[in-house]
């Protein structure tokens, strides 16, 4: 082969590589709440249908320690997950809570094991899971039920 055409082909292949390289993706921050936590989407499929959600991660003991308390509103599509590192049975209350919540127990196959509608604010009575669960979802109290969520249909996040 003739060293010419040898460096001329090796050059060509060399500039098109060059010109059908991707940029990188540069990572992006991940997005935050105005409490710092950061924000997942998560979808209920429940009757065929996919309910999403846009939700705050209380990821260590101190954010799910505070959870939702003091917060006077609750978009209708946010909510706030509690993953758990082991499935264990869950025990929230709602002191310093203002506003109405559903407590969406999950499983660690993410369908839905119960869910305690409209937990009452500022009470001090324990709200249970019935099994060990993965993570507890809340909602606004009452969504669950408008959106025909119950036990048995599958979250994802």
């Amino acid at each position: 082969m003739n060293p010419h055409f040898a460096a001329l082909s090796l050059a060509l292949l060399a500039s098109t590589t060059a010109c059908n390289a991707q940029p990188q993706a540069q990572p992006t921050a991940p997005v935050r709440s105005e409490a710092g936590l950061r924000v997942v989407p998560l979808t209920i499929r429940a009757d065929g249908r996919a309910h999403l959600f846009q939700v705050e991660v209380a990821a260590t003991p101190q954010e799910q320690g505070q959870g939702l308390m003091y917060r006077q509103t609750l978009a209708p599509n946010a909510g706030m997950i509690f993953p758990f590192e082991e499935p264990r049975i869950a025990s929230f209350w709602m002191k310093n809570t203002l506003i109405p919540l559903d407590m969406v127990f999950i499983r660690a196959d993410g369908t839905i094991s119960s869910i305690a509608a409209n937990t009452i604010p500022h009470s001090l009575t324990p709200v249970q899971s019935s099994e060990p669960v993965a993570a507890v979802l809340e909602l606004a109290g009452g969504r669950a039920a408008e959106l025909g969520i119950e036990a048995g249909d599958k979250v994802s996040w």
